[in-house]
């Protein structure tokens, strides 16, 4: 993880993702968190800060996950188009010599634009959106699904690091280096949000 640069080994968890009846995207990404993280510690050497992330593509309570198939990529797409909707991370950060669990959500709304049905359709064509939540990576230089972003860009690509680094500091684990700067280099990103995120206020 080189932008905080903690050094890490994978530990893969078997975990039914499916959400709970009821559950809001919000609830179901801290709770999948906190499951694999303690799935992954049963198998973690002792003395191990465990790190366990779940995210959720979200169009209020609709979870919307990888599509099947283009038809359903261009539906998902389509669904999207000039709205915005959510995407939840949930984090878990677990020290397996006593136990100590701290959790943190974030929250980003994704304002798409409204891109044309040539766009959509030659994006759709191109393969891209079949392996990504939402059909679409906000990162795609050619379609450009989003236009302008208020919130933790970071989140919607992959992984909120500026969330994961106060989670960590709450465990006594800081970073070697200044994680929001180099996320917003990683990611050739301005974030307007980092000092908001590290105080704690969103």
């Amino acid at each position: 993880m080189a932008v905080g640069g903690w050094t890490f080994t994978l530990i893969p968890a078997d975990v039914d993702e499916r959400p709970l009846p009821g559950e809001s995207p919000g609830e179901t990404v801290l709770r999948l968190a906190v499951t694999k993280a303690r799935g992954a510690a049963a198998l973690a050497p002792n003395s191990s800060i465990i790190i366990a992330a779940d995210t959720i593509v979200a169009d209020g309570m609709v979870q919307l996950g990888k599509p099947a198939d283009a038809a359903e990529a261009e539906t998902m797409l389509r669904r999207l188009r000039g709205r915005s909707h959510q995407v939840f991370t949930g984090l878990a950060a677990l020290r397996t010599a006593d136990g100590s669990l701290v959790t943190d959500r974030c929250q980003t709304e994704v304002p798409m634009r409204r891109y044309s049905d040539e766009e959509l359709l030659a994006y759709v064509a191109s393969g891209d959106p079949m392996d990504k939540a939402g059909a679409y990576a906000i990162q795609h230089n050619g379609f450009k699904p989003v236009e302008h972003l208020e919130g933790c860009f970071a989140n919607v690509m992959g992984l909120p690091l500026c969330h994961l680094k106060r989670t960590l500091d709450h465990l006594g684990v800081p970073a070697d280096r200044d994680v929001p700067l180099a996320c917003q280099a990683a990611i050739e990103y301005a974030c307007p949000v980092y000092e908001q995120v590290l105080r704690g206020e969103m």
